[in-house]
């Protein structure tokens, strides 16, 4: 990976490090926060693996290379005063070192990354169906009323799977649900994040 940002870090001030926060990229939870001079930052580029400059040893420091608890790489960001790095990753196990999934204690997230990126892949199908072969985007095509309909089929389907036993076929009638629901949503011009707002807020 590389980035064309490098030089305009402001290392120098904070004395050389400056702070990296560490965000599970499925999850999105902050995992821990550590620090990185440009050499760390070069190695965890080069590595894939995430690197810090250990203060305590003063030395550079991959995460996991003693417990093969890595943290690797997926997507970094510059902050918009270019002294704060958010580092996007896939974490190996426990994150902490005392053996919890965050420096801030134990946690059992539920992961919605696979949410994020079927909507980021929903939304590119709408605005650009230009590939023929693409689903979403023939349903886009077809217009509004289609894509409803799809909705109240696939409702129908997990209605009758949930009074069976066939604990997979339920389970994959309800990803289709909510697959062709997150299309719908797209229709409509609208995101997830927004009938999360609407949760949020009638629970007030």
């Amino acid at each position: 990976m590389t980035i064309n940002w490098i030089n305009d870090i402001d290392f120098e001030k904070s004395g050389g490090l400056i702070p990296a926060v560490i965000q599970d990229n499925d999850t999105r939870e902050v995992l821990m926060l550590g620090y990185m001079n440009r050499e760390a930052l070069e190695k965890t580029l080069e590595s894939q693996k995430v690197t810090f400059f250990s203060r305590s040893k003063n030395r550079l420091w991959t995460k996991g290379e003693e417990s093969g608890n890595f943290l690797h790489l997926l997507a970094i960001e510059l902050d918009c005063d270019k002294d704060t790095l958010l580092v996007q990753a896939k974490p190996v196990g426990p994150t902490c070192h005392k053996g919890t999934t965050t420096c801030w204690g134990e946690r059992n997230p539920t992961s919605f990354g696979i949410l994020r990126d079927l909507e980021h892949i929903i939304k590119d199908r709408k605005e650009n169906p230009e590939n023929k072969d693409s689903y979403v985007a023939s349903l886009f095509a077809k217009g509004i009323n289609k894509i409803a309909q799809k909705v109240g089929e696939e409702a129908v389907e997990v209605v009758i799977e949930a009074k069976d036993d066939n604990e997979a076929l339920f389970l994959n009638e309800s990803a289709d649900l909510l697959f062709h629901y997150l299309i719908l949503l797209q229709a409509k011009g609208y995101r997830l994040e927004d009938v999360l707002v609407v949760l949020e807020e009638r629970r007030r």
